[in-house]
């Protein structure tokens, strides 16, 4: 499986990022962690709905379960 390659992020970026993270409370850190979260989510739905496009919505989500159960299973 090829993944596109993610640009690293300039010292500057980074630092900026950080600075943003230390200005939040950890209520609004964990709120933007469930942010990125189901953003993550809904791209891996996406790039399933383009990849296999005549597949059905149950279809869809039985090949979104078991990749995800595959990656647990690998990261465990």
């Amino acid at each position: 499986m090829m993944f596109a390659k993610i640009p690293k992020p300039s010292p500057s970026a980074r630092r900026a990022y950080l600075e943003v993270l230390n200005r939040m409370t950890p209520t609004q850190r964990l709120m933007k962690a469930f942010e990125l979260s189901e953003m993550t989510r809904q791209l891996f739905k996406e790039g399933l709905r383009q990849r296999f496009p005549d597949k059905t919505a149950t279809e869809l989500h039985a090949i979104y379960l078991e990749r995800m159960c595959r990656f647990h299973s690998n990261n465990s």
